[in-house]
């Protein structure tokens, strides 16, 4: 697909300056969203949206489709009068208002209060946001009915692996399922408000996006994790023993950053299976993206060409082997019954040429980094005097340090020497001479982290691959939003032609949550 010309910018929700700890969907999204307006920008992409599994990380979600309660706004339930306004203003003081998200805190304080909102919800809801849950209900209750019940054991079983549970529950025996429906009947209920909630909420903000020429860029990974209600549920899709444990997890072999590869532990897909059902979860997946954002970023895209598989019992990803993805096949299969997608692809790291190709036939736009551009000739493929339109360029992803962090603490100084003779001078600093080469390039969609604009370095870093703490956490505080940070962007994206255009109208909702 080929995407018309924009820029924009990378910021993940969490890292909003909202009250309570951590960022949410609240008055601060749409203070950002206003701020794109005025910097001209027509992106505003995010990680994934699911709730956090190991490691707070947003690509190790227990749902492939629920969303993360941590960012439903108290404040947006306050004013529809689900939670005292004083419940909310107690959290104020949570975290201050841009300190580092400490998960631990924001769980144990948080969580209460939206489940305490939920509850009310389901007491006293008025006709119109009782009917406008019930509908959101049946439409979704192909994924929501699973989830909420394995969300609802998981707290039960103090957050133990579903294959740790009791046997029967463990293998979803019918007569263990229904109990446990029946038991837990009024703390589903529960849940699935907590969902409503979240899902009201975050198309209330894409609505506001949208009227205002912004589109939303999505994340999704390529992998689910072992403890979701995915796996739980589809068993059979997934390489899993009679115990069910993993037969052989996912990852990327030993490179120059990591001489053990990465193991990043995910169950590999039955893809045999799929096939054989007509790829019909990931059919329902990809549809369910595309009601959800605007654009997809398809997270190593490597992996369904070949995807590194190692044995479980590898502590490490040095043994594994390269085994064929599903290829065109699946997506054949997506265009068929979806049409055309607004994928493109991350293939980034060693990528061989019939990834390359696979993502050239399926007309899929590549990703280009431009601090990874100045190692060797081999990594000009990031530089801008390579791209074609059909190209999507960032400075720097969620994964890599800030641009001025890796200029003083990680480039070489042959890299250095590299970035003087290819920006020339930067009198503003190296970050705006990145941001200026990316968006003056030819490459359809210009993506730049916040942090890189604001000028910030290592202590601003989103995540350290293969680090299992410390990430995830960063904010920013709303003053750093400048009036002249925004025209310094305006003037870059109207003189590099990369004004927003509209979007088709869409239906004006009155939204409950």
């Amino acid at each position: 697909m080929s995407f018309p010309r924009a820029s924009g910018i990378l910021l993940h929700p969490t890292s909003l300056p909202s009250r309570g700890g951590i960022g949410d969907f609240g008055p601060s999204a749409y203070a950002f969203a206003d701020f794109l307006v005025s910097a001209r920008q027509g992106l505003w992409q995010v990680l994934p949206l699911g709730p956090l599994g190991y490691g707070n990380s947003p690509y190790s979600s227990t749902s492939a489709f629920a969303g993360n309660p941590l960012l439903i706004s108290l404040d947006r339930l306050a004013d529809h009068g689900w939670i005292d306004r004083g419940r909310v203003d107690a959290l104020a003081a949570l975290a201050g208002e841009v300190e580092a998200v400490d998960y631990l805190e924001v769980f144990h304080e948080k969580l209460p209060l939206l489940f305490e909102a939920a509850r009310n919800f389901v007491r006293s809801a008025a006709p119109k946001a009782r009917s406008r849950f019930e509908s959101f209900c049946r439409q979704n209750q192909w994924w929501l009915d699973d989830f909420v019940l394995f969300d609802g054991l998981r707290a039960r079983f103090l957050l133990e692996s579903w294959n740790r549970w009791p046997r029967k529950l463990a293998h979803r025996d019918a007569v263990a399922i229904e109990k446990a429906h029946a038991e837990m009947r009024d703390e589903l209920d529960v849940r699935r408000t907590v969902q409503f909630f979240f899902f009201e909420q975050w198309q209330a903000l894409r609505a506001y996006c949208a009227q205002r020429s912004i589109r939303v860029v999505g994340d999704i990974a390529i992998f689910v994790n072992l403890d979701s209600a995915d796996v739980w549920t589809h068993p059979d899709l997934f390489r899993l023993t009679p115990e069910l444990l993993p037969e052989v997890v996912a990852g990327v072999p030993p490179d120059f950053f990591s001489k053990d590869g990465q193991r990043w532990g995910n169950p590999l897909y039955r893809w045999d299976v799929m096939k054989e059902r007509g790829y019909a979860w990931w059919i329902d997946r990809m549809r369910w993206v595309t009601q959800n954002f605007d654009y997809i970023r398809l997270d190593h895209f490597r992996g369904f060409s070949q995807f590194w598989e190692i044995p479980a019992s590898e502590p490490t990803a040095i043994h594994g082997r390269w085994v064929d993805g599903p290829k065109d096949d699946l997506f054949g299969k997506l265009s068929e019954v979806l049409g055309g997608l607004p994928f493109f692809a991350e293939d980034l790291g060693y990528i061989t040429a019939d990834v390359h190709a696979l993502r050239e036939r399926l007309k899929i736009p590549g990703m280009a980094v431009l601090q990874f551009g100045f190692g060797n000739v081999g990594a000009h493929t990031h530089l801008p005097h390579t791209f074609t339109a059909e190209k999507v360029v960032y400075t720097g992803t969620h994964d890599n340090d800030t641009l001025l962090g890796w200029w003083k603490s990680a480039a070489t100084e042959y890299e250095r020497q590299q970035v003087k003779t290819y920006l020339g001078q930067c009198e503003d600093g190296l970050n705006w001479a990145m941001i200026r080469a990316a968006s003056d390039s030819v490459a359809s969609l210009c993506v730049v982290p916040l942090q890189d604009p604001l000028g910030l370095g290592s202590a601003a870093r989103m995540n350290v691959p293969s680090s299992d703490t410390g990430n995830w956490r960063w904010r920013f505080a709303a003053e750093l939003l400048r009036p002249e940070l925004a025209k310094k962007l305006a003037v870059l994206a109207e003189v590099s032609d990369r004004i927003p255009q509209p979007l088709p109208a869409t239906a004006n909702e009155e939204w409950v949550a």
